[in-house]
């Protein structure tokens, strides 16, 4: 029902915005053709533009739940305090109804009136149109190809000149101009502006007509006596065009009026930036959504950590300094022991135990035929200083730092412990698209220059004289302005680019994580003698919440690129429409 009213209101919002727009900048013009298509233009975006709507996603911390309790006094106390309350909304939808049925009658009885006319006339084709010559007492129309007229109330010059007129209207399919005024009419009944609008859209129709057919008559001066011959007609059909309308005086001024000047032309254009305005301020939606709480436990466990990788190609030499190093620095006990190696010295068998203290000792033994991969120690050393030892094989060191310096990580590995897994694995993060400060746009901008101005006397040579030399340093302004513009472009690319580049690696080194947890779940799964049933469902959910997760992400990532397309495209919009404006400017002069 919201929903309803917001499209209504918006759509009669923009069909005042038109008319507005027309009446203060177009309705004197001479573009009458150009006003056809802007008055129709202003009812499909009314109808169109309510339904684009772009979603802009906030992230909110999760809000904490109050628990509150009721109790049965409370509970009836409230009840009783109910009353009757009036349903506006359906009141509103009522008048609406009874309105909208009303006006759809009358549509239907104006389409039976005209059947009335039509039926049962002999009809007189000529090339694509229709003739009907009628005894009935009403004023000319035209309705797609028919032109309907009564030749006995007219001399032979002015039935010639209202025959010209209708078939303008026939030939250019008036007709569907004035049904969708008439429909819209039906729909936006309540809205005073769209019986304006009709009007307008129907003085332009007759202003193209008288237009056309006075360039085809050969003595102009008698179509217009013809116009005043008769302004008043008793009888009309509603959904037609018919040659003689109230406005036979508009008509007169507008066939005797100068055409305007091409660079009058700018007026279409500004409508634009209102309706720029209207889908900055209306049609962008921000939905706030609380940041899942798996993001804050991962951030918790962020933990810097020292990698110490024991590769296929590691020397026993090396092997003898690692466990030098941890003992050194960690005071961790490592024995590395059934050392094989193949024809090309490399790793195939090791054995590593490590020990830290009186804690529980853990050992990881590879066997096989093939060269290892890469497998080691990870010292996790927490914000209050406590340390985690952890053997990691597999390869899943595959991606993380070397032994040189710590590394952030966002998983915690599964690991053998005298041959099991001692704790369930941990999925790992997904990935946040880089974040960061965006380049700045030209600080030129702010100082666009602007075109000049025409001098008010054309015909004044020393002013024309400096108006071009205004519009010469205007055009290199502009000219310079423009590499500003696409080193800006550029840069924004590069940004996007490299930050693309970097998310898709960090997605890539997810999925791969992912496939891991999902087989040490299996190992996890079958070695383990505990009841596993509860946990597999956490998983399951923990999982689907990732996957989300990401989805989300990634529809983030491109709705910041499409927002920065779109500021691209208007800024460049706006520069062209500065150019467009001077050139016709210096065109029209």
């Amino acid at each position: 029902m919201e929903a309803l009213f917001i499209f209504i209101a918006k759509s009669s919002a923009l069909v005042a915005l038109f008319y507005l727009a027309y009446y203060l900048l177009l309705r004197k013009e001479t573009f009458f053709t150009s006003n056809r298509w802007f008055l129709l233009a202003g009812l499909i975006t009314s109808v169109v533009l309510p339904f684009i709507v772009y979603t802009k996603i906030v992230w909110i911390d999760p809000v904490p739940v109050s628990n509150m309790s009721y109790s049965p006094a409370s509970i009836v106390h409230a009840i009783e305090e109910e009353s009757f309350e009036i349903n506006w909304n359906l009141v509103y939808i009522a008048i609406y109804t009874i309105g909208f049925i009303a006006f759809l009658v009358k549509f239907g009885l104006d389409f039976y009136s005209l059947n009335t006319v039509l039926k049962g006339k002999k009809v007189q084709q000529q090339a694509d149109f229709k003739f009907i010559d009628t005894n009935e007492n009403i004023a000319p129309f035209s309705y797609f190809d028919y032109i309907v007229y009564n030749s006995s109330l007219y001399t032979a010059s002015e039935l010639e000149s209202i025959i010209e007129h209708e078939k303008v209207h026939s030939d250019q399919h008036h007709t569907v101009d004035v049904l969708i005024s008439r429909l819209f009419c039906v729909l936006f009944w309540f809205n005073p502006i769209i019986w304006f609008y009709k009007k307008a859209i129907i003085q332009n129709l007759e202003f193209i007509a008288d237009n056309e057919a006075a360039k085809k008559l050969s003595d102009k001066k008698a179509y217009q006596y013809t116009l005043l011959k008769i302004t008043t007609h008793e009888t009309c059909v509603a959904i037609t065009n018919h040659f003689y309308q109230s406005l036979i005086k508009k008509r007169i001024v507008m066939l005797n009026k100068n055409q305007s000047k091409k660079r009058n032309y700018w007026k279409y254009y500004a409508i634009l930036p209102a309706l720029v305005a209207f889908v900055v301020l209306f049609q962008i939606k921000t939905v706030a959504q609380e940041k899942k709480q798996i993001e804050a436990v991962a951030k918790e466990k962020e933990q810097s950590v020292e990698i110490y990788k024991i590769k296929k190609n590691t020397t026993d030499q090396e092997l003898k300094e690692l466990s030098e190093k941890l003992k050194a620095n960690h005071d961790v006990d490592v024995v590395v022991s059934e050392v094989k190696r193949n024809s090309k010295n490399e790793l195939t068998c090791i054995k590593v135990a490590l020990k830290k203290g009186a804690g529980e000792a853990q050992t990881i033994q590879i066997n096989g035929d093939e060269a290892i991969k890469d497998c080691g120690i990870a010292i996790t050393t927490n914000d209050n200083g406590t340390k985690k030892i952890k053997l990691i094989a597999d390869g899943d060191l595959d991606g993380l730092t070397d032994e040189e310096g710590p590394a952030q990580v966002r998983e915690t590995r599964t690991v053998y412990q005298n041959g099991a897994y001692t704790t369930p694995p941990t999925p790992p993060t997904p990935p946040v698209f880089p974040a960061g400060a965006m380049p700045s746009p030209p600080t030129a901008m702010a100082n666009m220059p602007k075109p000049p101005v025409p001098p008010a006397n054309l015909n004044d040579k020393t002013a024309m004289k400096n108006y071009e030399k205004e519009m010469d340093e205007f055009e290199k302004k502009m000219d310079a302005f423009e590499p500003q513009m696409a080193a800006y472009e550029k840069e924004l690319n590069e940004v996007m680019s490299k930050r693309e580049a970097i998310f898709e690696k960090e997605m890539e080194k997810y999925e791969v994580a992912m496939e891991q947890f999902n087989a040490d779940m299996g190992k996890y799964d079958q070695q383990s003698n505990v009841d596993m049933k509860q946990h597999e469902i956490d998983m399951k959910q923990h999982e689907k919440d990732m996957r989300q997760h990401e989805k989300d992400m990634k529809q983030y990532e491109r709705d910041m690129r499409q927002q920065e397309r779109d500021m691209r495209l208007q800024q460049r919009a706006m520069i062209q429409q500065q150019k467009n404006i001077a050139k016709r400017q210096q065109k029209a002069n």
